[in-house]
């Protein structure tokens, strides 16, 4: 069986969705004749904890682990709630302190190409022995945090072996560069690191055609589209709610705030007092005070449900039981290729999805192709409330049900056999 040795900072107890990817690849590789050898950190600062998934992590799993120093840990001895804020990417105002943007700008000027930089070398010394040990011929890294990439970079120099850059998310044009507050000369550095590793990586596997595209402007090594994914072997399926309930499940960051649906769902509410008394919205995971604002200043505040991070195995559960499901996207050209990851598990809800974004966003492209619900701009306002009456009746006579199809390709074993083509 071929050893394939894996490198990756999110890794359970961390929660969220940066550590479904290799978790579940990791799960099923060896079915695919893949022995996977796996590298974390010890002891790393995940802003984001969820326990449950430990149960999932296979037994027998080669797991090597090397210290990590990580200046969130000295930040957070000033202001540990500033500092979880900044570490998780979240940016949960517009108004963010002086404190806030002092440790925006040091994160972005010097810890380039983020906190986990100084990760790199000892990975590097540490994983040349374990690569002669193992006899590993070829190796993964998975960003971002995209610093993992130069460990892969660096073995790669020293070491024959094949080297593959798995990037959940773009490097330079994600939109939160912006929030960093760069420099020229950081924006330089990093313009020049993603150059280095896309040109220097054997392969490199991306979650978004989009992302692909924006690549192949930069290199000429071949690139695989291996998107997210969904499992199918969850146990039994939730009731549906008896209220309308529109859930949105993770992260709901200010530029994300859909307030085209607020200003149509307020109008529905002062309409029809029928549609008021069974709304629900539900938001579960970090929510912008940005968000809330807009909400209670549009007068639903009655109806909005909070739930902080769930278990995944919960957030699953709130996603086949709601009635429609919400999926944002900040409005803007450099967010058209986001493709989120709770995107292929709502899929496998079967719920209708109502998705608002930027024109040409592929996530829509996905949700149009597969039939899973309906698609809207941030301008469509009449064709928004048209839609959610429409399936607001279907729902009262309990026929609101969507024809999702062609979505197995999805399922995290079809996509794990195309990985493993590529090894």
């Amino acid at each position: 069986m071929k050893k394939v040795l894996i490198v990756t900072y999110y890794w359970p107890p961390a929660g969220g969705p940066g550590v479904q990817r290799w978790l579940n690849f990791i799960k099923f590789l060896p079915e695919n004749g893949v022995e996977p050898i796996l590298y974390i950190p010890k002891d790393p600062h995940y802003p984001i904890k969820d326990n449950s998934l430990i149960k999932e992590v296979p037994e027998g799993l080669t797991i090597y682990q090397n210290a990590i120093w990580e200046p969130y840990k000295l930040a957070s001895l000033i202001s540990s709630n500033k500092t979880s804020r900044i570490s998780s990417g979240i940016i949960k105002s517009k108004k963010q302190s002086l404190l806030e943007r002092i440790f925006l700008w040091v994160r972005g000027n010097f810890f380039i190409p983020d906190a986990r930089t100084f990760w790199v070398k000892p990975s590097i010394q540490f994983l040349t022995d374990i690569i002669d040990k193992e006899q590993i011929q070829t190796v993964i890294t998975s960003g971002p945090p995209h610093s993992l990439h130069l460990i892969g970079m660096g073995l790669k120099q020293r070491k024959a072996v094949k080297w593959i850059a798995d990037f959940r998310d773009p490097w330079t044009s994600i939109g939160y560069h912006k929030e960093l507050r760069l420099t020229m000369r950081s924006q330089k550095k990093h313009k020049a690191l993603e150059h280095n590793v896309l040109n220097e990586a054997d392969e490199i596997i991306v979650t978004s055609k989009t992302t692909k595209q924006e690549f192949s402007a930069i290199t000429k090594r071949p690139i695989t589209v291996i998107t997210n994914g969904f499992n199918t072997d969850f146990d039994g399926r939730a009731e549906l709610d008896t209220d309308f309930t529109i859930s949105h499940i993770g992260s709901l960051l200010s530029e994300r705030n859909p307030k085209v649906l607020w200003r149509v769902l307020s109008e529905l509410t002062k309409e029809h007092p029928n549609f008021k008394k069974v709304l629900q919205i539900q938001l579960v995971g970090v929510v912008s005070e940005d968000v809330i604002k807009d909400i209670n200043e549009h007068h639903l505040g009655s109806a909005v449900k909070v739930l902080p991070y769930l278990p995944h195995e919960e957030a699953l559960k709130a996603q086949q039981s709601s009635q429609v499901l919400l999926l944002a996207e900040i409005n803007s050209e450099q967010t058209k290729g986001i493709i989120p990851g709770k995107l292929f598990e709502y899929l496998a809800a079967r719920r209708p999805i109502l998705a608002i974004g930027p024109a040409g966003w592929e996530a829509g492209d996905l949700v149009r192709d597969t039939g899973a619900g309906m698609v809207f701009t941030y301008e469509n306002e009449k064709e928004l409330k048209e839609t959610i009456w429409k399936w607001f009746e279907a729902y009262k006579n309990k026929s609101l049900v969507i024809p999702v199809s062609g979505i197995e390709k999805f399922s995290r074993k079809e996509l794990t056999k195309k990985l493993a083509a590529q090894l």
